[in-house]
């Protein structure tokens, strides 16, 4: 039986106006605007950046994971199989890159999964490549389906897919059914492991549901669920701290948890995150994934949410440990506000949807006072640790860097797509200062006219200004609470 995938759901959610989206936060004007110059401009720079990087991965590093853009050399951090182009398949449909799609579809097709030296992550693997080729597959079967004229091309991707799982199936081979994430296999082995982690066990249900709804074989669900179902239902009581919100560590053996350590960050990050994709995917099945997500969101509100005490009008979300709150956050999870974006859209709840653009504020913020205009991997607005080097950052921003490398994390962009989408505010997105960073940073290599670039970067919005006013006044109002 094919049911809807989450790509079509998302779909049809996306090109809704913000007032069909969420009626409360309705825009007169249209959400979807192709036919102003300035619009076309910005989608035209955006596919130059794309095909420039394609190119250059193409020459400099194809069939392998990744290009290393200062030497033109290349790695193999995903097992040799050529994750930069799998992962980039559902970009070239989406920009209707026929050229490249077909490039990458004879790639897939020649791909052996069951052939690397090295140690395969259940869950990167997953992401990446059977996440990437079944996309690939449900837009080119889909919405998308008049770019390849050669169907069994398309085809490809979905017995690749199947071929994928069946390699990487003897993960659950648990007395729990909670996997192993680390595997060999060519000897069908694991690194040995005690326990998995909340994230890696916990995202893994939408990619192999998913692939049994396209082949009929319900295995991959059955696989992928009874291991989500330890995360639904968790033991000992004592994980659970508050309703909703978790430990991070469960135990191989048995599926109980291990702590309960308790955040967004990094480890954890996704499982919250598919928690309300997979409703979204099928709300007849997964309701208990939905009643969940809101446990959890409700409790996050309530329990993590946290403000700097110099800039009371951010929001971040703290960890949690045994009582003490951890006043620290990661680039990662910059997922955050998307999540209960999507969320409150969906379920019609104004106070997720507030939140969430409370956290999308944050973030922001984190891009926005750096010299940069990049964002932090890891930062911190703990008042007891901050190095006198960076108190001013600290009183003028509301957090410091403990981390300050870039790696092309993409959660932020999520999250301002969510809230452009809700608002209706153009103004979501980054500044033309991030993008000219990261274009300069990370895809410099011969050719690239930069010049070009940053003359049509300099036509994209200046700022992110969701209801910053409001931000503001609302944090005067807790500091004279206080």
């Amino acid at each position: 039986m094919h049911l809807p995938s989450l790509s079509l759901s998302l779909t049809a959610l996306a090109i809704a106006s913000p007032s069909a989206a969420y009626p409360h936060f309705g825009s007169s004007q249209p959400v979807l605007h192709s036919n102003s110059d300035t619009t076309q401009s910005r989608a035209d720079a955006i596919k130059a950046a794309f095909s420039h990087a394609w190119d250059g991965y193409l020459q400099y590093a194809f069939p392998h994971d990744e290009l290393h853009p200062v030497s033109n050399g290349y790695g193999d951090s995903r097992n040799g199989w050529g994750a930069s182009a799998v992962d980039a398949l559902s970009t070239a449909v989406i920009m209707r890159n026929a050229t490249i799609v077909n490039q990458i579809l004879d790639h897939v097709a020649k791909i052996d999964y069951s052939k690397t030296n090295t140690t395969v992550s259940l869950f990167e693997t997953t992401i990446r490549y059977l996440g990437g080729m079944l996309s690939g597959y449900d837009l080119l079967k889909g919405p998308v389906s008049d770019l390849v004229q050669d169907s069994s091309k398309i085809d490809v991707l979905l017995t690749q897919s199947k071929n994928l799982a069946d390699v990487l199936k003897f993960a659950f081979d648990t007395p729990s059914g909670v996997p192993y994430n680390n595997l060999n296999i060519t000897s069908g082995g694991n690194d040995g492991a005690k326990t998995n982690g909340l994230a890696v066990t916990g995202t893994l249900a939408l990619e192999w549901t998913r692939l049994s709804d396209l082949t009929g074989d319900t295995t991959y669900a059955d696989l992928s669920q009874k291991a989500e179902s330890y995360l639904l239902n968790p033991q000992p009581k004592s994980a659970e701290p508050f309703p909703g919100l978790v430990g991070s560590n469960i135990n191989i053996s048995n599926g109980q948890f291990t702590d309960a350590q308790v955040s967004w960050n990094g480890g954890d990050d996704s499982y919250y995150e598919y928690l309300i994709k997979m409703y979204v995917y099928d709300p007849k099945r997964f309701g208990l994934y939905k009643d969940r997500w809101v446990a959890a969101a409700q409790s996050t509100m309530q329990h993590l949410a946290s403000h700097p005490s110099s800039r009371p009008d951010l929001t971040f979300l703290a960890s949690y440990n045994n009582g003490t709150l951890g006043l620290s956050s990661q680039h990662l999870t910059c997922f955050d506000g998307g999540s209960f974006l999507l969320g409150g859209t969906v379920l019609n709840r104004t106070d997720f949807i507030n939140f969430g653009l409370d956290l999308v504020s944050g973030c922001h913020d984190t891009y926005n006072s750096t010299l940069t205009g990049i964002g932090p991997e890891s930062f911190s607005w703990d008042t007891s640790d901050i190095p006198s080097s960076q108190q001013s950052l600290y009183e003028k921003a509301g957090f410091y860097i403990t981390s300050g490398a870039y790696i092309l994390r993409p959660e932020v962009i999520e999250s301002f797509y969510y809230a452009w989408r809700v608002t209706g505010q153009e103004t979501v997105s980054l500044s033309p200062h991030s993008i000219r960073s990261i274009v300069t940073n990370n895809i410099l290599v011969p050719g690239l006219d930069l010049e070009r670039i940053q003359r049509r970067q300099r036509l994209l919005p200046h700022q992110l200004r969701i209801f910053r006013s409001d931000r503001r006044e609302r944090g005067q109002r807790r500091q004279s609470i206080r």
